[in-house]
């Protein structure tokens, strides 16, 4: 990658952290261009140039936040072990949920608001990728690998429980007794919920 690619990629990226935490403290209506470019230290025309529009950034954002948290089961194939796949799956999320709380509250703000920005690409994007993962969850169930169940529910149960650590962080902290997490915290929570998930399936 040449030092041009590399400088245009670290713009890009400063532009989307900037523009998370704008859109995570004000929301899509609170936050302007002017103040996601003074928060990411750069000219106005910038994040013009990169993304166009405030909604299309608003939608990029988002973009990112699920791509992180569906990277590992994005990647799965029939022929891999279900028990690893769900595990680190599991992990991968909550640890997103850890080091990014605004982006899933963001998220599921958008959502509960009635996905008014994000509406059509739920349907004509996530809705495709959905399908492919429950028929991935149909193939190890048809082949013996895992548990019959409700693969859409466990794809739910997945995202609502690791999520729920970054949309919930003030009450979990508040009855927890605790500031902040710490990575004993992510371990053993991580632990827990994928044993949980993990015995459910009928998997080790």
């Amino acid at each position: 990658m040449s030092k041009r690619q590399n400088h245009r990629e670290e713009v890009f990226m400063k532009i989307l952290d900037a523009a998370e935490v704008e859109f995570g403290l004000k929301g899509y209506n609170g936050a302007s261009l002017q103040h996601i470019a003074e928060r990411a230290g750069l000219p106005k025309p910038n994040i013009i140039y990169y993304f166009q529009s405030k909604a299309n950034l608003y939608k990029q954002v988002l973009d990112q936040t699920l791509m992180g948290w569906n990277d590992v089961f994005d990647r799965a194939t029939v022929e891999d072990d279900p028990a690893e796949v769900l595990n680190s799956f599991i992990r991968v999320k909550l640890q997103n949920s850890f080091e990014k709380p605004v982006a899933s509250r963001l998220f599921a703000m958008e959502v509960i608001s009635g996905a008014n920005h994000i509406g059509d690409y739920l349907k004509e994007a996530l809705r495709p990728w959905f399908a492919s993962r429950v028929a991935l969850l149909e193939a190890w169930m048809s082949a013996g690998k895992m548990r019959q169940t409700d693969p859409a529910s466990l794809i739910f149960m997945i995202w609502a429980t690791t999520q729920h650590y970054a949309d919930f962080e003030a009450q979990v902290l508040a009855l927890s007794g605790k500031d902040s997490y710490s990575e004993e915290d992510l371990t053993r929570i991580a632990d827990a919920i994928s044993g949980i998930v993990l015995a459910g399936c009928g998997l080790q």
